[in-house]
This record gives structure tokens, sequence and C-alpha cells, in this order.
């Protein structure tokens, strides 16, 4: 496996889930370096969501969303606003290259052999990054011919 694709909106509660797990050595040294690249991306996804919501507020005068007077965003079109929302949350990020592939390749072994119980955000979160690291499929890259 050479590349693992995650989409926006999974970013947050996988770093969450990431972090609660117990590893040691190599394992945590990988979970660590995921967790890194996830939270910039966090924090990029965050970037983007405030410009975006500039863009259908406008700005005040300190160049803040504008709000209303209960302290929400004043949206003008909100359909058109949720719509452009849910297409960056449904965006996917890319982890690939050289220097990513053994932790790439730990994080998968982690998934696979994570026995202990989780539930809620947690459990969605665990379901995603199993089919993001595809860690019900062997690969063919690592398997003998012969």
């Amino acid at each position: 496996m050479k590349q693992v694709l995650i989409k926006n909106m999974y970013l947050l509660s996988s770093v969450e889930l990431l972090y609660g797990m117990t590893l040691r050595g190599k394992e945590s040294r990988h979970r660590s370096k995921l967790v890194r690249i996830l939270n910039e991306k966090v924090k990029e996804l965050g970037e983007n969501e405030i410009e975006l919501i500039k863009e259908y507020t406008g700005v005040d005068e300190n160049g803040n969303p504008k709000r209303n007077e209960q302290g929400d965003f004043h949206v003008g079109d909100v359909f058109k606003f949720r719509k452009e929302q849910q297409e960056l949350l449904e965006e996917e990020i890319f982890i690939e290259g050289e220097g990513n592939m053994e932790m790439i390749k730990t994080v998968k072994e982690i998934l696979s052999n994570y026995d202990q119980e989780i539930g809620g955000k947690e459990a969605d979160a665990f379901d995603y990054l199993c089919e993001a690291f595809r860690v019900d499929e062997e690969d063919l890259e690592e398997q003998k011919i012969g």
C-alpha cells in the first residue's frame, strides 16, 4: 500500500481515536507521525472553513466573519453555503510517498490487530480508518510469488 486517502470529515475523529490507543515503540512513533500529519490537515481544514464562512457572511471591520444579534454567523445563502461546506468535508487528503510507506504499513497493522472495545464516534472513525488503510486486503506487493 503506497497511499491512503482520508476524507476531511474524518480527520478530527481519526486523531482522537489514534491518540486514545495505548501503543509502544515503533507503533507509537508511527501513530504519532500520522497524528502530526492529520493535525496539520485539521488546521488547514479549519482555515478553509473560516474562509468559506467569510465568503458567505462578509467580514466586519476587524476582518472576522459577520455575525447576527444572536452571535451566529450571518450566512446569506444557507443552502449554497451548506453545499460548499459539505463538498469541503468530502474532499480527501492524500498520505503517500516513500517517507510514509513504513508508517502506512505500521498503522495498517495497528488497526488490523487492535482488539480494544470502542463505541460511538470512535467506532465510526475506526471503521473508516480500516477502510482507508484497506485492513481487510492483502498487500500484493508484499506477497511472494513462487
